[in-house]
């Protein structure tokens, strides 16, 4: 991610500069919004937690994207091909700053300063999230159970610098996240822990390999 720049300084200004952002906020397990074709939409997770869910015609859930403070998520990020295909669905209580990207070109109403801020911080935003997308990739692409939680767990100590970390979602989201039966993925964890690839204590994992 680009260290220079700060999503939280960039939301509390476009909240307080930009006539055209609006902030809501949600309940744990409200529906923060529903993916629809041609609006462009782009939100802010300023506070809480969320997942990005799939359903699909059997009503099997898949979660294709968690999501934590300061993450930016929206259909401008996300090809849509059918309507409320994709749900955010929050996990604690969240406060959301939304825009539509198609409305940036136009001219403010306050005629803030912060849309020349706006524009050139927006290939900031969709260039992390596409780095974010790319992980996401590359861990479906893995073909086995096994080398989709090494993936994954590798993934979450790179970003705590530490061989030690907590899986922040409950198995069954993992499941759900990793695409993979829960029974087997318990089992496959159970296998990793015995062969000493890993130690494990409820969501607390440490690495070994």
């Amino acid at each position: 991610m680009y260290s220079d720049f700060n999503i939280h300084e960039f939301t509390q200004q476009l909240q307080n500069s930009c006539a055209k952002a609006q902030t809501k906020i949600f309940q744990k397990g409200d529906t923060i919004t529903s993916y629809i074709k041609n609006r462009n939409q782009v939100c802010i997770l300023k506070i809480g937690s969320a997942d990005l869910v799939r359903y699909d015609v059997n009503g099997n859930k898949t979660i294709v994207e968690t999501l934590k403070e300061g993450e930016v998520f929206g259909e401008i990020f996300f090809p849509v091909t059918t309507n409320n295909e994709l749900f955010v669905i929050a996990k604690s209580k969240c406060e959301v700053v939304y825009f539509i990207y198609d409305e940036i070109t136009e001219k403010c109403t306050r005629g803030c300063r912060f849309h020349e801020v706006l524009n050139s911080s927006l290939l900031k935003l969709v260039l992390n999230k596409t780095m974010a997308q790319n992980i996401r990739i590359e861990l479906l692409t893995k073909r086995s159970i096994r080398e989709k939680l090494q993936t994954y767990f590798t993934t979450l100590t790179k970003a705590g610098m530490s061989r030690t970390f907590l899986i922040p979602l409950s198995y069954t989201d993992l499941a759900d996240y990793l695409s993979v039966d829960r029974s087997a993925m318990m089992r496959e964890l159970k296998s990793l822990q015995e062969e000493g690839f890993i130690s494990r204590d409820g969501n607390k994992v440490t690495l070994k390999y």
